[in-house]
């Protein structure tokens, strides 16, 4: 590299779309890459790392002009496995129906599984992830992948070869916070493979029961030639035979289903979360499956961690009641939310605050804009911030117009509790000149959402709505000294700059000094018992938001009524 050329950043995205290159080898015309989720609960934090992985992988090859499909697979022919709570026990019904046979409790879908589908795919949209989506509901039904099933069952002792070998292998990972382990517990390979001593018992394909609907299905035996299959339904004694060439009734058992997909699809890279990385679990057992029975190869693969909430005990989507990434979007810019994914390795965890953290998260958003904004500074953080900004396709993602730091908005929307125009109006008093409300945009619906929602009872800034006349009374000869000062001083038409030379400067007045004179040490100390007074006096607390804000988000009127001027 000559000397004073800038080396282009590299990241785990790049070194991911490396490897899809490679697996989909020269003369490709398209790379495949793939995600896939059940949506068997609310599409929780944890899952979206699924589809932000390979979205940012498809968006590196994209930008290299290369022809890419993020294919995302909804795993909606799972079985439903359990009644979440919050749900009717009767839905213990439809345990063991395929997740879009099951119907939505809350009656406002034709499913449970659309029901779960549909935020996630309104959220991913906001968020600039494009993708083409297939459902397993319909490939299986439609007959898609017979050819593919019927080479399994005629594999089936193969299979089983392999499986058997992994099957004392196996080593269920190891959970880290009751968060995660719940997580796991969701997992699809919870549900794994059919168990028994011989080979119908362990057979490749699991019939759904043509009566009850159920997988609760036992093959009781298969003709090879005529490809008939019979079962009876541990649920209802119904006793079926379904015709596997003909009739499109079942689907395979996931440990095989995965792999066929990654050869019925060409599949180059596909991640996995630490259920499906560990020794023996589905991603090792699948790659010698796709190659033994399907003569393909396995996609490259980037193994994943758990992303949890902070605060939260539990993160089952089954369970409901978990934030998802609509939820984050209340408070989060959509392209925060993505750097949160792109900044880290997939194998590191991490939680997504919701509390206080957030307007330190926006801070380092800020100064990190601040720094790609300057191209000497590009590196492997402007790089992140980079592919959280913007998409290919979809362009730059929606971020204001005027940038004010989230903690000024928070606090102006806590202090005002108001509505978008007063926030607006306290912000250009405070140092931050607009149009309009939209050129505050999307972050000041996030800064009142966040503030009513995620802020406690206790933490929320409640104005004084009279004097507190027995605290004014009580004022001792200094603090009297101050407020009238303060209120001597006070400009009738609040600006911050002003407001802040005030407030800090009456504690220099009260010591003979100027307002531009630098504090002393008892000057320092009366400063902090005077910010105490005001607080106590304006939001009866010893401390709040930032004293200047408060004064010009409550106004000069409101603040000389509460301090008895």
């Amino acid at each position: 590299m000559a000397r004073g050329q800038q080396q282009t950043p590299a990241d785990w995205v790049t070194r991911a779309a490396d490897d899809a290159i490679r697996h989909a080898g020269e003369g490709a015309t398209k790379i495949t890459v793939a995600s896939g989720a059940s949506p068997s609960g609310p599409i929780h934090l944890g899952n979206l790392r699924e589809f932000l992985t390979v979205h940012f992988v498809a968006e590196e090859l994209r930008g290299r002009g290369l022809d890419v499909r993020h294919l995302h697979s909804w795993d909606d022919y799972d079985r439903f496995r359990k009644v979440p709570a919050g749900v009717d026990e009767s839905w213990s019904e439809h345990i063991g129906r395929p997740l879009s046979a099951v119907p939505d409790p809350w009656e406002c879908h034709d499913s449970w599984a659309t029901h779960f589908k549909e935020p996630l795919q309104a959220a991913l949209a906001e968020m600039g992830v494009e993708m083409e989506e297939i459902s397993q509901t319909a490939m299986y039904q439609s007959g898609a992948y017979r050819k593919q099933i019927l080479t399994a069952i005629r594999n089936r002792e193969l299979i089983e070869k392999v499986l058997a070998r992994y099957r004392t292998k196996a080593a269920p990972p190891v959970a880290e916070s009751e968060q995660e382990a719940a997580a796991l517990e969701d997992s699809v390979t919870a549900d794994d493979e059919p168990t028994g001593d011989d080979l119908l018992a362990r057979f490749p394909y699991k019939p759904w029961c043509r009566a009850c609907g159920r997988d609760t299905t036992t093959v009781t035996g298969y003709d090879d030639e005529s490809t008939d299959l019979a079962y009876v339904c541990q649920a209802c004694s119904f006793e079926g035979i379904t015709n596997v060439a003909t009739q499109d009734e079942g689907k395979l058992v996931w440990k095989i289903d995965w792999p066929m997909r990654w050869a019925f699809e060409g599949v180059n890279f596909e991640p996995g979360g630490v259920d499906h990385a560990s020794p023996g679990s589905s991603y090792t057992v699948g790659k010698e499956l796709v190659k033994a029975v399907y003569g393909g190869r396995a996609p490259s693969f980037v193994g994943y961690s758990f992303v949890g909430v902070a605060g939260m005990a539990k993160m089952s989507s089954s369970k409901g009641g978990v934030p998802t990434a609509a939820d984050a979007l209340k408070v989060l810019e959509a392209p925060i939310l993505r750097w949160l994914y792109v900044r880290r390795q997939p194998k590191q965890a991490f939680n997504v605050e919701f509390g206080p953290d957030v307007v330190r998260l926006y801070d380092e958003w800020d100064a990190l804009a601040r720094k790609a904004a300057n191209p000497d500074k590009r590196d492997a953080q402007v790089l992140a911030f980079e592919r959280a900004s913007a998409t290919v396709s979809a362009g730059t993602l929606p971020t204001p117009k005027v940038v004010v730091p989230f903690r000024t908005l928070a606090s102006v929307a806590d202090v005002t509790a108001g509505s978008a125009d007063l926030i607006s109006q306290v912000i250009s008093r405070v140092g931050n000149p607009h149009d309009s409300v939209d050129d505050l945009q999307p972050r000041l619906d996030r800064a009142m959402q966040w503030t009513a929602e995620f802020v406690p009872v206790e933490d929320r800034t409640t104005v004084r709505t009279a004097p507190d006349a027995a605290r004014l009374a009580a004022l001792s000869e200094n603090e009297a000294e101050w407020i009238r000062l303060l209120l001597d001083n006070l400009p009738g038409s609040l600006e911050l700059d002003e407001v802040t030379a005030v407030v800090y400067g009456v504690p220099k007045l009260a010591r003979g000094l100027a307002i531009e004179d630098a504090p002393t040490g008892e000057v320092k100390a009366d400063q902090k018992a005077f910010f105490t007074l005001l607080y106590n006096l304006l939001v009866d607390k010893d401390k709040g938001p930032r004293l200047p804000t408060l004064i010009v988000a409550l106004g000069a009127e409101k603040v000389r009524s509460l301090l008895g001027g």
